[in-house]
């Protein structure tokens, strides 16, 4: 469950497009900055300055934005089936001090669908309340072997606003809820097992469930030819299946980051865009 990048730098969009106008694709470039924890319930932390692709396609049944690639399987009215994919980079044990002497975390990837039910909007489109339900499988390799991890969910509301408190142009994204996993996946990144037990690190197995809860906020504004944006994210790790694993250093704390990209390329093709 350590922190994923890609992910994180994509919260910074957060918010549901105005319906209007807009090209079909959109491609460019920045740079952006992120400090997390090594994995969630870890007391030390990282900073990564970090190139930032800049990719959009707007399709009818394929969309691709800064938060994930999705294939739209179900749309009707205010309820929408996805297929979603996300990942998260790898933890060297050798870098973190509670995992010393243990296997290091793999990336991983994580697919499955994604069902978001609009639960209000207002008339002007600036105003967007959903509920989102996904579900997704986790793999992690180190491309020499690939292991399934298990599954989690994370069913969470998300506020979008276009325009907030009178700022033209930026956008607003709230987003609250817990988080939910399997034994499997618990103990991948929690568990310990008897081979790498120590006098500070005793053996421990993580059970299914709770998983903790996050709390994010997400500001960003496209201008002509450039995006900006950045997002803060409060988790807590308190009630957890696994809060009693040697492994969580720290119950509570900080994500942050921003990014500024460059837009290079357009398409002159322009679809309606309503959500």
């Amino acid at each position: 469950m350590h922190k994923t990048l890609c992910g994180a730098i994509g919260l910074m969009i957060g918010c549901a497009a105005q319906a209007e106008l807009l090209p079909l694709w959109e491609a460019g470039g920045g740079i952006g900055v992120i400090n997390f924890p090594g994995y969630r319930g870890s007391d030390e932390r990282r900073t990564y300055v970090l190139p930032v692709p800049y990719l959009i396609y707007r399709g009818e049944y394929l969309k691709v934005d800064r938060e994930s690639l999705r294939g739209r399987l179900f749309h009707r009215d205010n309820v929408i089936l996805d297929i979603s994919l996300n990942g998260s980079v790898p933890v060297k044990s050798s870098d973190n001090k509670a995992r010393e002497g243990m296997p290091d975390l793999d990336p991983s990837i994580e697919i499955g669908p994604a069902l978001n039910i609009t639960l209000a909007r207002s008339d002007n489109e600036k105003f967007k309340l959903d509920f989102r339900l996904p579900a997704r499988a986790v793999i992690a390799s180190n491309f020499s072997h690939v292991r399934d991890v298990g599954w989690i969910t994370q069913p969470n509301l998300s506020v979008d606003i276009v325009d907030p408190f009178g700022f033209g142009g930026w956008k607003l994204g709230l987003v609250a809820g817990p988080l939910f996993a399997t034994r499997r996946y618990h103990n991948y990144f929690y568990g310990v097992a008897d081979a790498f037990v120590t006098p500070e690190r005793p053996a421990y197995q993580a059970p299914g469930g709770y998983s903790g809860s996050q709390f994010i906020t997400a500001l960003s504004k496209r201008y002509s030819n450039f995006w900006v944006g950045g997002f803060l994210k409060w988790d807590t790790l308190h009630g957890a299946a696994f809060e009693n694993s040697p492994l969580v250093k720290r119950k509570e704390f900080f994500t942050g980051g921003f990014a500024v990209s460059w837009i290079f390329r357009e398409s002159n093709t322009l679809v309606d865009v309503k959500d």
